[in-house]
């Protein structure tokens, strides 16, 4: 911790270093290990990196989405506040394994039939939906917690309202919202498990099948918790970094 408060952009550096060689070079010591892991060791790593690529796309746009409907949250134009409201309520108020189904059967069946969304991407969005949710409740909180003097002061210092918010209020309320962003990014992690019911080939599902080729589940699952584990402690080292290097909770 010491040395993620004195080094936070070495700290970062490393951990998306140390991500990336994980990645790419997990086959290597799982190959080493007895049956069944070491047969299915690069089956093992290909879940691993598609476990990280459901994290870093549904994260991102969650990211996105929790700004918007944060901001649509706190509008003053009532139906734009009334639908961030109903889609906040809507999320978190049903199971993600739900919503990942829905998106799943529901959404191709009224897509165009020239547009084919795979299973990932169906898992991508569902995830980017759930994770948006908690992240607006994250962003609104933090654009609430920016004093009131500072936007009067942008304002009578000529910004504009899009220019105060941009440059005053949303560096602010993302550095408050920071920690509860990073502490959703960590369950994505484990939350994009779920995506094996709609067989995409993550980790869990690959374990799955494993395990049931092998009939010895206790190496197969221990096997994947290692490897859960190592890649949430990566991606909340790479945030405790970030929030090192903004001083979050602070005084300046």
């Amino acid at each position: 911790m010491n040395w993620t408060k004195r080094y936070p952009g070495w700290t970062m550096f490393g951990a998306m270093v140390g991500l990336l060689i994980f990645l790419w070079g997990l086959a290597i010591p799982l190959s080493a290990a007895p049956a069944p892991i070491g047969p299915a060791a690069m089956q093992f790593a290909e879940g691993a990196r598609i476990t990280v690529w459901l994290t870093l796309i549904a994260g991102s746009v969650g990211v996105v989405l929790g700004v918007l409907a944060g901001m649509g949250k706190l509008s003053k134009f009532l139906p734009l506040r009334w639908v961030c409201d109903f889609y906040v309520w809507l999320i978190r108020g049903t199971p993600l394994l739900l919503q990942i189904l829905f998106v799943w059967l529901v959404i191709p069946t009224v897509m165009p039939a020239s547009v084919n969304l795979s299973d990932f991407a169906c898992a991508a969005i569902a995830l980017s939906l759930n994770i948006g949710a908690y992240n607006t409740e994250c962003v609104r909180a933090g654009i609430l917690a920016v004093p009131h003097g500072q936007i009067e002061a942008a304002r009578a210092l000529g910004l504009s309202p899009f220019q105060t918010f941009m440059d005053v209020i949303l560096p602010q309320s993302m550095r408050v919202a920071l920690p509860a962003l990073a502490n959703n990014l960590a369950s994505l992690v484990k939350d994009s498990s779920l995506a094996y019911a709609i067989s995409v080939v993550e980790l869990t599902m690959v374990g799955y099948r494993v395990q049931a080729e092998s009939y010895q589940p206790i190496p197969v699952f221990l096997t994947i918790a290692t490897i859960y584990l190592i890649l949430t402690t990566a991606f909340t080292t790479l945030t405790s970094a970030l929030e090192a290097k903004l001083e979050v909770g602070q005084k300046r």
